[in-house]
This record gives C-alpha cells, structure tokens and sequence, in this order.
C-alpha cells in the first residue's frame, strides 16, 4: 500500500511541476477562470434597465392613446423623453441614439377601439443591446395589459353593470404571478451559473490537452513516466495525475461557484456542502475526460485551442439551457451526455439557483460518476496502449541501429573484403 501511494505522490509532484513550469497552462488554470466570471458578472450586473428613454409618436391624439403614454412614463422601465411629431424624427433621435425605442400611435387607433376592433401600437428598438428590447417589451406589455382591463371594464359599465359586477366579469378567478428563483427576471440570474459551470469544464479540459500536446511534441510523454510505472501500474499514473488536476481546482470551483454569486447578489439557494459533493464527480470526469481526448487526439501544443474555440459555443447549446433539452432530437439529447458539462450544469442550476437537495439531482449526480469510470477506464487504456506502442518503437529503433553498427563492423573487418576491394582498385587502374 506503501509502494501505491508513493508511486501516486511521485506522478503527482511531476504533473505540479508541469503544471506550474508553463506558462500558457498557469494562464489557463489560473486566471482565466477568474477572469471570465468576473467580467460577465460585472457585465450582467445590472440586470434590467430602468428609465430607459422612448419617443412617442402619437398621430391619433385621442384620450385613449394619451392614457397609454401618460402610463408608459410610469413604468419603471421606461421614461418619456420625446415627444415626435412624425416617424422621421423620432427615426432620427434613435439613430442618434437618443432614445432607445420608438411607440408610434397610428391615426386609426381611437377609431378601431370604438368599433371593437384590434388596434395597433408598433413598437421600435435598438436591438443593440437585449436589454434594451426587454425593456421596451416588459414595460409595453404591462401597459397594454392593464389599458386593455380598463377598455374591458368601461364597455361592462356602459351595458348597465356596476363596478363591482364588471370587475367579477373580468376576472372571476384572481390570478397571482409570482416568479420563482429569479426574482429580478434579470438576463444574468439566469445565464451566470451555467457559463461559470462552462468556464471550469473547458479551462480544465483545455489545459490537460495542453499538456499532453506539449509532452507529445516534444518526445517525452514516456520520460514522464517511472519508468517501474509503464508496464502494469499505468492506473497510478492516471490517479497521480488526476489528483494534481483535483487539488488545483477544487479552490478555483469554490470561488467561482459559490463566493462569485454571493458577491454580486446571484439567486443562490444551496448550500456549500451539497455543491461540493455534487462538483467532485463533475471535476474527475471532466479530468479524465480531457485525459482521453489528450491521448487520442492531442498531437501539438496549440492544436487544443482551436478544439476550445469550437466546442465553448456548441456545448452551451447541448447543456438546455438555451433550449430545453425535451425539445431536442434524441440524437443530440443522447448526445450531449458524452460531455460532463450537460449533467454538470442541468445540476448545479438546480442546487444553487433553485435551493434543491441531492436526491433531487440523482439522474445528474449518477451520469456524473458513470462518466468519470467510463473516461477513468479509457484514459487508463489509451495510455497502456501508447506506452506499449512507443516502448516497441524504441526497441526496434535500438535493434535496427545495432544491427547497422554490428553490420558495418564486420564488412569492415572481413579480410576477403579487403582483399576484393583491392582487386577492383588495380583492375580499374588497368
């Protein structure tokens, strides 16, 4: 037991030593995942945009169309700033970016309500940012919600009811909406925990390709291994080298999945403890997972960054969060649990942003410890399989050259070649 665990320590304090004897991979281990979330979160902080400046174009002048102004500009949201007397002003002041939307009130809009028709307000937004859009949408929407209650409930007074009669007529069930682990309906509440989820998978796995890619290209995969090590002990290497990649990033998933929400105010309903149980089997499969791809591959130092590149977008995709995961084709549901980043982040949003337990998250937690065995068994095979190659490279590469030494010497040495070589020297003198 002794013999494993110094084996164990020996591949570990030569993985630290890799580790922290390049540069490109301490900027990748280290700083990048705190960059990152830092930068989104400062960025998303401000989660809605509040008193967002809007023209109005009112053609209809009616005392419809000027209650709705009058309660545009009491919305949080939004705020009157200008008051236009034709579109291409209005047009003018947005692409100056004066205003950030444009309400224009057609000449029809008091008409068509008077005949019980659909009237029309259209609404113009600098989609330069979402945030502008959602607040045009959020404050217009609960401005026509509430216009339309108060058209509703003066056609039911003008048919004779009273206003508590009309009232019963229009909602004869109240309705009370109350939003559920993102109070604030902010775009950052619910986007954060799944790309600082995706920050540490694809730092981890990019910086384990590195380092593979690095050993490759310089020769000297199999020099970093005892040589005692290469025959049938090659699941010490693998544990040696995970537990390097383990003790690094067990601190960095603490900062960035529990202190970084805290401080800027992210819904975090979980607790540490149950984070942490449900984060090791995340971190080992993303591991042994980069592990892997590494070996099977990784044939240069900078070739993982163009994996990085590609894969960052695509995996955000298949995690469901951006579209739900039911409404996918089964073959890129099947699909997206090849990667530890689809369990991890369905997971960890649901222990940190909705306050769920552990027995919650089974399916998640299970799909976990099953891909960190299956990756744990293949990178485990694949290195066997490269030692085994590369050592039968080596003795042939030896035999070949020693039978070319031996070869040479005895030519060299045979008397009869001698004397041949001789005789063809006077024969070409005649």
């Amino acid at each position: 037991m002794m013999s494993k665990l110094k084996d164990i320590w020996t591949v570990l304090s030569i993985e630290v030593r890799r580790v922290f004897g390049d540069r490109m991979v301490l900027l990748i281990f280290f700083l990048a995942p705190l960059l990152y979330p830092l930068i989104f979160c400062c960025i998303y902080h401000n989660e809605n945009v509040e008193d967002m400046s809007i023209a109005i174009v009112d053609e209809a002048c009616s005392e419809e169309s000027k209650r709705i102004v009058h309660k545009l500009d009491a919305t949080p949201e939004l705020s009157v700033a200008y008051r236009c007397s034709n579109l291409g002003e209005a047009r003018h002041l947005l692409e100056n970016h004066e205003v950030r939307s444009i309400f224009y009130f057609p000449k029809d809009f008091s008409t068509r309500i008077a005949k019980m028709q659909t009237a029309r307000i259209v609404v113009f937004s600098d989609m330069s940012s979402f945030y502008f859009y959602k607040a045009a949408l959020t404050g217009g929407n609960a401005v026509l919600i509430d216009e339309m209650h108060t058209i509703e409930l003066e056609r039911y007074e003008k048919a004779g009811l009273t206003n508590e009669e009309a009232q019963i007529q229009m909602q004869p069930v109240v309705m009370e909406n109350t939003t559920l682990f993102n109070p604030t309906g902010g775009y950052g509440s619910f986007f954060l925990p799944c790309l600082m989820m995706l920050v540490i998978h694809q730092t981890l796995f990019l910086g384990i390709c590195i380092l593979t890619g690095d050993a490759r290209e310089n020769r000297k995969s199999l020099h970093l291994i005892p040589p005692h090590l290469r025959r049938g002990s090659v699941h010490r290497v693998t544990i040696g080298r995970a537990l390097c990649y383990l003790i690094i990033y067990v601190p960095i998933c603490i900062l960035d999945l529990w202190f970084i929400p805290r401080w800027f105010n992210l819904p975090q309903l979980g607790n540490l403890y149950t984070i942490l149980i449900f984060l090791l089997p995340f971190v080992l499969a993303v591991i042994f997972f980069g592990m892997t791809v590494g070996n099977i591959m990784v044939r240069q130092k900078i070739s993982p960054m163009l994996c990085f590149v590609f894969f960052s977008l695509v995996l955000f995709f298949l995690t469901g969060m951006v579209w739900p995961q039911e409404s996918m084709p089964r073959f890129w549901y099947h699909f997206s649990y090849l990667f530890p980043s689809t369990p991890g982040v369905q997971g960890y949003v649901k222990l940190s942003s909705m306050g769920a337990p552990l027995s919650e998250v089974r399916h998640e937690y299970m799909a976990l410890w099953i891909q960190a065995a299956i990756y744990f068994i293949t990178a485990t095979l694949v290195l066997s399989i490269q030692i085994f190659i590369r050592r039968r490279k080596n003795i042939l590469t030896h035999n070949l050259r020693n039978v070319r030494q031996n070869g040479m010497g005895a030519i060299t040495n045979n008397p009869l070649t001698t004397l041949r070589s001789n005789n063809n020297a006077k024969n070409n003198k005649l």
